[in-house]
């Protein structure tokens, strides 16, 4: 019972650990875009090819980047009412024209009453002009802001996804590594249980010890099927979120390299990240765009110019076409609109918003930042002692062994011992896990995940 509890805090701080890393990331970024064909040879793949393939397939990613695009055309929608508006016309008409339909009586003046048939031919260029629009140049001025967001958004998209998959890669390669742990152990319960059951057959044990080491085998498999199982999960949860082609095979060909830990204090970890959080500049550049915005609806109470003009030759026949033009410079003065001091209340309420996510986000970062460095140093301490653990374990289980041949002792100890070991295998892995998962949050907290990968890791894109 007493293993069986550590065993469940153990699951427990396990979960635990993988939602603090991924809690904050949208469902969106763990779907992907299946890319290219499944090989009949599985894919050998490294942290890099896994980190840069989920760049170029994961869905937060080309969310984030069609929101760019998205944020462009709108740029498009308010430079327009400030570039000229230019359209051409060409039309012919022919026409009776009937007075007495409008009231009006042309034979009083010896005019006849119907006039026509006649033709007119009109051949028009026109163009409009904004030449002073308070409103048009602070919404261009704010979806110019919008852009930078959009496109600072999309850096702190990539600081995830890098996040996402290397965390998935930790977690796999942690399954792997129990896997093989609970194969070892496997095989140690086996070589238990035949020497059980040699040593009943020579008489030196009694039947329970064999019974007891065949349960201890079995319970062994049971971890190595388990195991396998949570392996093989989290590879499919990895494929998805890279992209890979559906039913592509794959595996994990090393290790992840040692990455040292930033050299910095606290202060200016804090000040690196007020700088470098894509998340935190694209917070300010929205404020910007809402004082912007504001702006631009003020304006709507300011007078514009404009300017209207057209040019064309026109007649009743192309042949005797004269070439006219009209040219319009106009003053527009709003005296009083409700509509606009309405949108102005609201523009004020969204600017007050947008400030206060901010304030908040800033604040975030510095808990964010704080909590990545306590993590860091308690699963450094938390590694080394699961370390020396792990092998006090080990040597705990040959001892046992020794003096279960020995005759000194039955069989508990040895089962007690394989369940130390596998405790304490358990208690290595997670926080071998948890130490990584703590320095790749920090580089997240410091909004420098992709660069950082970069350095340590040696590739390019």
């Amino acid at each position: 019972m007493r293993f069986l509890l550590i065993a469940f805090l153990l699951i427990a701080t396990t979960v635990s650990a993988q939602t603090r890393s991924t809690a904050a990331v949208s469902p969106t970024f763990f779907g992907g875009v299946p890319s290219g064909t499944a090989s009949a040879t599985p894919l050998q793949l490294t942290i890099l090819e896994t980190i840069n393939r989920a760049l170029q397939h994961n869905l937060g990613v080309l969310d984030a980047e069609e929101a760019v695009n998205r944020a462009r055309g709108t740029r498009w929608t308010a430079l327009g009412e400030l570039l000229p508006t230019i359209g051409a016309r060409v039309s012919e008409t022919r026409q009776i024209f009937n007075f007495a339909a409008f009231g009006v009586n042309p034979q009083n003046f010896g005019f006849p009453a119907v006039i026509g048939p006649f033709n007119l031919f009109d051949v028009r260029v026109a163009l409009s002009q904004a030449v002073v629009d308070v409103h048009a140049m602070n919404s261009l001025r704010a979806e110019n802001h919008n852009i930078a967001a959009a496109q600072f958004a999309v850096k702190s998209a990539r600081d995830l996804v890098v996040l996402v998959s290397a965390n998935l890669y930790l977690q796999a390669l942690a399954g792997r590594a129990r896997t093989e742990t609970a194969r070892a152990q496997m095989q140690t319960a086996e070589a238990v249980f035949q020497q059980a059951s040699n040593m009943k057959e020579n008489g030196l044990v009694a039947g329970i010890d064999v019974v007891r080491a065949d349960v201890q085998l079995s319970t062994e498999r049971q971890r190595v099927t388990a195991a396998q199982n949570d392996y093989e999960k989290t590879k499919l949860q990895l494929a998805r979120v890279i992209g890979l082609p559906l039913g592509q095979a794959f595996e994990l060909v090393e290790d992840l390299p040692y990455v040292p830990v930033p050299d910095m204090t606290l202060d200016a970890a804090l000040d690196r990240a007020y700088q470098s959080r894509p998340d935190y500049q694209a917070a300010l550049e929205h404020v910007r765009a809402a004082e912007a915005t504001r702006r631009a609806i003020a304006g709507e109470m300011m007078p514009d110019i404009r300017v209207n003009a057209d040019y064309g030759p026109i007649g009743l026949t192309p042949a005797d076409s004269v070439n006219t033009y009209a040219f319009v410079g106009a003053l527009n003065v709003p005296i009083f609109n409700g509509r606009t001091r309405g949108r102005l209340a609201e523009a004020d309420a969204d600017l007050r918003l947008r400030r206060a996510e901010a304030e908040d986000l800033k604040a975030s970062i510095y808990y964010d930042v704080k909590n990545a460095f306590l993590d860091l140093q308690a699963t450094a301490e938390q590694l080394q002692v699961a370390t020396r653990g792990r092998d006090l374990a080990s040597q705990q289980l040959v001892q046992a062994r020794d003096r279960f041949t020995a005759g000194v002792t039955n069989n508990v100890e040895v089962v007690q011992a394989q369940e130390a070991v596998a405790l304490a295998s358990e208690q290595y892995i997670q926080a071998l896990y948890g130490y990584n998962v703590s320095k790749a949050l920090l580089a997240r907290g410091l909004g420098i995940a992709e660069e950082a990968t970069r350095q340590l890791l040696g590739g390019a894109r």
